[in-house]
C-alpha cells in the first residue's frame, strides 16, 4: 500500500492515481493511446490526471461512462444510468457533485410539477430523468469546468490544483442531508400508517332492522 501525498489515502501498490482525491501516484507518461481513452480530451500528458482530481471519488467508473459521450472527438449523447441518481434523492445527487444549476431544476421541477398536476408519482418520473440523464450532464459540466481551470491556471500548478478543488469533487455533508430526508420521509410514512383505521372501523354500518308491526 501507498499513501497518497495530497490526502493521505492508502492505495494499492499498482495504483497510478488515488482512489480517494483522483491525484497522481507516480510520474507515469501517459501513451497517445491512453490519451484517447479521456473523450474530447486535448492530448496533453496532464489532462487524464485533471480529470480524476476533478472527479475525485469514483473517477473511473466516471471515466469509463464518459466514452460513450464522444465519437471521433466529436460529443454525442448516449443512453447510460446512474443508480446514486436515481436512488438517491436527485437534486441532492447534484448537489453532492457541485453541480448548482441542476440541482436547484430538480429541488424545484417536481415540486412544481407535483403542484399542476395534483399527482404525487410525478417525482418518480423526476427520479427516472435524472438517472438516465445524470452521467452525460456531470460530462459536460467535467469537460466545461475544466476547460476554464486550463484557461487561467495552466501556467501555475498551485492555483491550478486548488482551483481543481474547488469546483470539482464532491460535498460530503450532502450525505447526511439525504439520510436526514430519509429519516422523516420514514417517520412521516410511519406516522401516516398508523393514523389510518383499521378496516373494521371503515366499513359501513347495517341500519337497524325496523321492528315488525302486529296487528291487535
Amino acid at each position: 500500500m501507498k499513501a497518497c501525498s495530497q490526502c493521505n489515502q492508502q492505495n494499492p501498490d499498482d495504483a497510478h492515481f488515488c482512489h480517494q482525491c483522483g491525484a497522481s501516484l507516480a510520474p507515469t507518461a501517459v501513451t497517445a493511446d491512453a490519451a484517447t481513452d479521456i473523450p474530447n480530451l486535448a492530448p496533453m500528458q496532464n489532462d487524464e490526471a485533471l480529470w480524476r482530481q476533478f472527479i475525485g471519488p469514483y473517477a473511473d467508473q466516471y471515466l469509463a461512462q464518459f466514452k460513450k459521450f464522444s465519437s471521433n472527438g466529436q460529443p454525442k449523447f448516449a443512453l447510460s444510468w446512474n443508480w446514486p441518481a436515481f436512488l438517491f434523492i436527485s437534486f441532492l445527487w447534484f448537489l453532492y457533485r457541485k453541480m448548482y444549476l441542476h440541482a436547484f431544476v430538480y429541488a424545484v421541477g417536481p415540486m412544481i410539477s407535483t403542484y399542476l398536476t395534483g399527482e404525487l408519482s410525478v417525482g418518480i418520473v423526476w427520479s427516472i430523468m435524472a438517472g438516465a440523464t445524470a452521467n452525460y450532464l456531470y460530462y459536460w459540466h467535467c469537460k466545461e469546468q475544466i476547460a476554464e481551470i486550463k484557461k487561467t491556471g495552466w501556467m501555475n500548478q498551485a492555483v491550478q490544483e486548488a482551483a481543481l478543488k474547488e469546483a470539482g469533487g464532491v460535498q460530503p455533508y450532502v450525505i447526511w442531508v439525504g439520510v436526514v430526508f430519509y429519516i422523516i420521509f420514514l417517520a412521516t410514512l410511519f406516522k401516516m400508517v398508523q393514523e389510518v383505521p383499521p378496516d373494521s372501523e371503515k366499513l359501513p354500518t347495517r341500519p337497524a332492522k325496523p321492528a315488525s308491526v302486529t296487528s291487535t
